[in-house]
């Protein structure tokens, strides 16, 4: 019977987290494409030797919920073959994976010929074929459209690259050189991760080492539920509508029912409308980790981020909706969807809790994917995803212009660095005046990024929303203005775009994109006039 230090495990659980944001730095330092490198598009985890979370690292909340149903796909498929030196990878959506971009890698860790751990990196590949660059479009119906599908294989197998697999995914994208840059550094930080996790158990002992992590695992079901029940018993409806799901049907109604009994959560998506087609919705495995995450901004950060925390918490869906798609939907564009589970999910919360949460941030869930010719006649991909775009007012003060919220994190890229690397000039980006819901506490103001193309026959797949549905107020707070897309602004042939789009447009067109500001909380009447007067003087408020 092995005796559990308190003091040891807090020792352990820092040194996990520790490895794996090591892995990130490492990949940030060595990866190609800016969607990784800026935005740092990836996550690190480590797994105990069955696959269980035990430990993550700072980076995109939602890929964490997805790491061991994509774990336990692929130590399904192998079995008893896994062996000190593989490397198991896959990015099916219908294996565990979210979407066909998030390439899942796991390497087991070995001590004298006993697996002790399994460490995680996911990273976004920028483009992996597919009929669109970028592989984001909201109008596929298929995910054979998409791009290549990788299902649970072995890209390393006992040390050696599976270079057969690496060619394939070489000739299945448009920016080769940059995306195998990528993969490399995804499996170096991979090897490096595992190299620190095995000299923690070679110091521990593998023995020691097993012991401490289930204990670490069930510390966190402790805690967490010690969390949930501090929180009121209770059940609580709420609904938002997603403006279209990118081929013509909308708005689509989700639906969460919220039941907190004793120390346990129920999140009930089941009322959702069920799909009808398109890329913009996503599997439950997706639908999953958003609410963890959601869910995880109530507790107490010194709960673990680990399995443990999950064994409280039931999601409950429908197959066939909008939020459990079945085989073979596209689900490419999931990430615009997963952004709006956490608004509800958090409103939600906000009605069981009142007094805590803020309202809706803003933003329009907006990504942008453009891929042409420059003019020495070589291929870009510019990829970027807007998630960070301002927090709803609070209880107690405004929401954050530019602010991150609990399922992205994605870094800013630079302007500076788009118009390095991609024939593109932005024009314009900033925050747009009068666009944050009113209330006693304001809402974030709306953002405005607006592209130049300097390149002619330039194909841009956009994925947004909040055009009509847009970001809720808190107790009488108002909405957030919506989102808007216009093509040449001011110009003669200006013309409104929707929010979901792929199209060629030609050298000098200018794309300006308008993202929803975030809601208000409490009555406007009860706003302090002297926060009036420094929103007047600050230029977010022209009109009172």
């Amino acid at each position: 019977m092995i005796t559990i230090d308190p003091v040891r495990r807090e020792l352990l659980k820092n040194a996990l987290v520790t490895t794996a944001d090591n892995a990130l730095v490492m990949v940030t330092r060595t990866a190609r494409t800016s969607n990784v490198k800026n935005s740092m598009d990836f996550s690190a985890a480590v797994c105990d030797a069955h696959g269980r979370l035990v430990a993550q690292g700072l980076a995109v909340p939602v890929h964490l919920g997805v790491v061991m149903p994509a774990l336990e796909a692929c130590l399904a498929h192998f079995g008893d073959d896994i062996h000190e030196g593989d490397v198991l990878a896959s990015n099916d959506p219908y294996s565990g994976c979210s979407h066909l971009n998030d390439i899942f890698t796991f390497k087991p860790v070995y001590v004298d010929g006993r697996r002790v751990a399994i460490v995680s990196l996911i990273l976004h590949h920028s483009d992996l074929g597919g009929r669109v660059p970028g592989g984001n479009a909201a109008d596929s119906m298929e995910i054979f459209e998409e791009g290549l599908r990788i299902p649970p294989v072995k890209i390393v197998e006992k040390g050696k690259v599976n270079e057969t697999l690496m060619r394939i995914i070489e000739f299945n994208t448009r920016v080769p050189e940059r995306v195998m840059g990528d993969v490399r550094a995804q499996l170096a930080a991979l090897d490096n991760a595992a190299a620190e996790v095995e000299k923690l158990a070679r110091d521990w002992q593998p023995a020691i080492l097993e012991a401490y992590l289930d204990d670490l695992i069930d510390y966190a079901e402790i805690l967490t539920r010690a969390e949930i029940a501090k929180l009121p018993d209770g059940e609580v409806e709420f609904e938002e509508w997603n403006d279209d799901d990118g081929v013509g049907n909308g708005p689509i109604r989700i639906h969460l029912k919220l039941t907190k009994t004793g120390s346990e959560i129920v999140a009930d998506f089941s009322g959702t409308d069920d799909d009808k087609g398109g890329a913009v919705h996503c599997n439950r495995a997706f639908t999953v980790s958003c609410a963890y995450a959601a869910i995880r901004t109530v507790l107490d950060a010194a709960v673990p981020n680990n399995a443990g925390l999950y064994r409280a918490i039931t999601v409950k869906t429908r197959p066939g909706t909008f939020v459990d798609v079945k085989f073979p939907a596209a689900v490419g564009s999931r990430g615009q969807v997963g952004f709006r589970l956490r608004s509800i999910v958090l409103g939600a919360l906000a009605l069981l809790l009142p007094g805590r949460l803020p309202a809706c941030a803003g933003g329009s869930e907006f990504a942008i994917a453009a891929s042409g010719n420059d003019a020495a006649g070589r291929r870009f991909l510019h990829l970027e995803f807007h998630n960070n775009t301002g927090l709803g007012g609070g209880p107690d003060s405004d929401g954050q212009d530019a602010g991150p919220y609990c399922i992205g994190n994605l870094a800013n890229v630079p302007v500076e660095l788009i118009e390095a690397e991609n024939p593109i000039r932005i024009d314009q980006y900033g925050f747009l005046p009068d666009t944050g819901g009113q209330g006693r506490y304001r809402g974030a103001l709306g953002m405005v990024r607006q592209y130049r193309l300097l390149a002619d026959d330039v194909q841009v797949q956009v994925r947004s929303d909040r055009f009509i549905s847009r970001p809720w107020g808190l107790f009488g707070g108002g909405s957030g203005a919506g989102a808007v897309s216009i093509l040449n602004p001011g110009a003669a042939d200006e013309q409104a775009l929707p929010s979901k789009f792929t199209r060629r447009f030609k050298v000098g067109d200018v794309l300006r994109f308008e993202m929803a500001g975030a809601g208000g909380y409490g009555p406007v009447s009860e706003r302090d006039p002297t926060a009036i007067e420094e929103d007047v003087r600050q230029g977010k408020v022209t009109r009172i």
